[in-house]
């Protein structure tokens, strides 16, 4: 009997308690990987091949904390993605400045301390595979869009440098970009009653980007996916 393709691995996920991020932890989990879910709205607990960490990625000593733990009790993590983010939408002028700044701790922060907690360890170790998960908005303008765009442009500019200070070091590092998901983020928006928007029953489903993470990190060796794109087919 063929062995799960992650079986024996460790995977950390940020952002995994809803949405894509809870899809992603579990492909990562039904393929045989031990998950660690980190976000806010979890309680600690442990479970077959699960631990859940309480963990706000926008704080520094929460991250620190949470890594702490994993290294501790686990090791270098051989995946880790982040999924944690926050949407919201606008003219420009009609964005408040906290939302942005929301914006900026959820998409951008975020991301930037689970790295630096967790890259030590992996670059130690010289192995691992780091998804970061981005948007279409990362790439393409959208109108009432600058806020949102402007953190995952940022994001991607930090995966891109990532990639670049990772070669030779044995670890991995992808960008998936997913178009319009069907979430509850799009609850506020009701994208079905506004003209110019992907209709929900048309969206990509939080299964469909937790397939693309799962194919990613499953290539053989000597196969690298740098950048993944998946936008619903319309």
């Amino acid at each position: 009997m063929t062995a799960p393709p992650l079986a024996g691995r460790l995977a950390v996920v940020a952002g995994a308690s809803r949405g894509i991020g809870l899809a992603i932890a579990e492909a990562l989990q039904g393929a045989g990987a031990h998950v660690v879910r980190l976000a806010r709205s979890l309680a600690d607990a442990e479970a077959d091949r699960r631990t859940d960490l309480r963990c706000d990625v926008t704080r520094a000593d929460d991250v620190a904390r949470a890594a702490g733990r994993v290294l501790k009790g686990r090791g270098a993590p051989d995946i880790l993605v982040h999924s944690a983010g926050m949407f919201t939408l606008g003219a420009v002028e009609a964005v408040r400045p906290d939302d942005l700044r929301g914006m900026l701790e959820a998409n951008l922060v975020g991301p930037f301390l689970v790295l630096r907690a967790f890259l030590p360890a992996m670059r130690a170790r010289a192995a691992g595979h780091i998804v970061t998960v981005g948007s279409v908005a990362d790439r393409v303008p959208y109108p009432g869009n600058a806020a949102y765009a402007a953190t995952k442009y940022g994001l991607r500019g930090l995966h891109e440098v990532l990639a670049l200070e990772l070669q030779g070091s044995g670890i991995a590092a992808t960008l998936v970009s997913p178009g319009p998901t069907d979430t509850e983020v799009w609850d506020p928006v009701d994208p079905d009653n506004r003209p110019g928007f992907v209709k929900r029953r048309d969206m990509l489903r939080p299964e469909d980007v937790a397939e693309a993470v799962l194919f990613v990190v499953t290539r053989p060796p000597r196969v690298h996916v740098a950048e993944l794109l998946v936008v619903p087919r319309l």
